[in-house]
Order: C-alpha cells, then structure tokens, then sequence
C-alpha cells in the first residue's frame, strides 16, 4: 500500500525537518552510510557519466561518485542540505526540487543513486517510474527505501508504557520488493541494526539526521524527563548496546 494512502507527505515540513538538520548531520549519519555502503556493493559503475544523487543530503556519497570521476549533480528537497553539500564541494552541479516532480529531461542521466530518499514520497513505485524515465538507454539505478517493521523498538517501548509510538508507517517489504521487481529491478530486503550507549542517544540519532519528522504531524504528551528516565528500563539492548533496527529494501537496475 502506498504512503499516500495512510497520510499525505508535507514536502514543506519534511524539508525544514531536514534544513535544521543539516549542520549535524554528518555526525548522526552512520546509518545512511552503511545503507549506501551495501547499495555501493552492489553497483559497477566504473565507467565515469553524468550521475544525479537524488535525495543528496549533505553530498557523502555525492563527493564518493565524484571522486570516482562521474559529473555529479546533488539533488535534494532541502536546501539546508545542499548548502552542506556545496560548502563540502560534494557535486559538480546543486539542484533543489521534489522526487515526486524530478526535474530532469528524459534519457539525460548515466547513472541514478537514491539512498534513503523514497521513504518520504507517497508512492514509491509511480515515483521511480518517473526517475527512471531520465536515464539513458543504457543507464543504471540504484535504490534503497525504508519498509515496514522498521524501528521495532520505539514501537515496543512505547507500546510497553502505554503510549503510541511516535513513528511513520511505512509500506511493507513485500509491496516494495514487488513494485521494484515490476519495473524490471534486481530487488532485496534486509535488516540494518545500529547500536547506541544509551535509548536518548538513540532517539539523537533520528533527530540529527532530520528522521524524527512524522507525516502524521507532532504528537502531544510524548511525556517529560520521568518518561525518557523510563525507557531505558524498556528498550531492547544487546552486548553492543541500545538497538535500532531497520528494514531496507534495495533495488538496482539489471
């Protein structure tokens, strides 16, 4: 089921999510890097292109591809972000705009990233449908997008003190392993668990990457210092730490 069908995304309030984000971002984004790194695994694109990063960020993998010899343009809806990006001289070209209304001419792109971007557009499979009509005949796409299941443990803490969790639904694994299948991608699903030393540098993390923004809009009474006192006693640990789990699906083209 596509997002849009739980709550419509509000573009403007996800991009000041992430615009106040940005300045620290690069602290907190252990996550997105290692969700990059195994989509990185997964892509031979030796030969240098034109390459969009769409969904950009402050330009970690936009500097990678840059580096390897691609043009690369960073294109992101936040323009915090891309201030980021520039000030790093992450991209050869900075381009704000929506994926849901990618701005770029058809068969224009070699090669297409998107780390963690989809999540926060309303239909997953229209909007990859669209991107991909950018790339040229012979060009390449590399995806990977939140699913269903993801944060289990803010779900089980909250639940456990009889609260809802402050959380967005995402669309199941399933339907975004089928949809990605559809448009004729290699497509796969896996878990990717961090470890913090505490629950509050946990739920730092998610605001220091712009995460915490919810589609449903802020919740009330999500409790004081006696609540976040509490959740330690709650959260799920292991030898490594406090744990946050997520699931990502991956899809890149064939």
């Amino acid at each position: 089921m596509p997002y849009n069908a739980i709550c419509q995304v509000n573009k403007k309030a996800l991009a000041h999510a992430f615009s106040r984000a940005a300045k620290q971002y690069d602290q907190f984004a252990e996550f997105q890097r290692a969700v990059g790194e195994q989509l990185l695994a997964h892509c031979d694109w030796q030969m240098p292109g034109l390459l969009v990063d769409a969904g950009a960020g402050s330009g970690w993998f936009s500097r990678y591809f840059r580096e390897q010899g691609h043009c690369v343009t960073a294109f992101d809806l936040s323009s915090g972000m891309l201030q980021q990006a520039a000030q790093q001289q992450s991209a050869d070209h900075y381009v704000r705009g929506d994926l849901e209304a990618f701005p770029f001419q058809a068969q224009s792109i070699d090669y297409l990233w998107s780390n963690l971007a989809l999540q926060w557009c309303s239909d997953f499979k229209e909007t990859v449908q669209e991107i991909q009509r950018s790339l040229k005949e012979h060009g390449k796409l590399a995806v990977s997008t939140l699913a269903a299941g993801s944060l289990p443990e803010i779900e089980q803490v909250w639940q456990q003190m009889g609260r809802s969790a402050p959380i967005n639904r995402w669309s199941s694994a399933e339907s975004l392993l089928d949809a990605a299948r559809s448009l004729d991608l290699i497509a796969w699903q896996a878990p990717i668990v961090c470890h913090f030393p505490s629950p509050l540098a946990a739920l730092w993390s998610l605001k220091g990457i712009g995460a915490s923004h919810l589609h449903a809009g802020r919740q009330s009474g999500l409790g004081g210092r006696e609540f976040f006192n509490q959740i330690e006693d709650y959260w799920p640990r292991d030898e490594e730490g406090f744990r946050l789990t997520y699931q990502i699906v991956f899809g890149v083209t064939r």
